[in-house]
């Protein structure tokens, strides 16, 4: 069981490695105009932010201070929702790419936001 737990937040922690990945390749691709820049700015500090949060909570003290990190990355992961979203609506970069970063994004708040509330549930 143990072994399991592991091999799943190995797997989680490659996905949002690899999600990181792919946000900085979306990020690197936008125009060079004003906007598109401080946009672009904003979605790498919140969208970086995910996965250092993470593997922060991941040397966590305690529940609480575990915890605590979870729901960090679940507030940059949402701010990046509404960053993409701004992108996207303002047509800085086609629709499809955003729509496939908005996707990962929601996933990814519904996993922390899932396991936030089980880690609450187990006090």
């Amino acid at each position: 069981m143990e072994e399991s737990k592991e091999k799943q937040k190995s797997l989680f922690k490659k996905r949002l490695y690899n999600f990181t990945l792919r946000l900085i390749r979306f990020i690197d691709n936008l125009p060079h105009d004003n906007v598109s820049r401080r946009l672009g700015d904003q979605l790498l500090r919140s969208g970086t932010s995910i996965i250092a949060n993470y593997i922060e909570g991941q040397a966590a003290s305690s529940r609480k201070d575990f915890t605590n990190f979870m729901t960090i990355s679940l507030k940059s992961a949402n701010e990046s929702k509404l960053w993409v979203s701004l992108i996207k609506d303002s047509r800085q970069i086609p629709i499809t790419e955003a729509d496939m970063i908005l996707k990962e994004l929601i996933e990814l708040s519904r996993i922390f936001a899932s396991s936030i509330i089980t880690l609450k549930n187990k006090r």
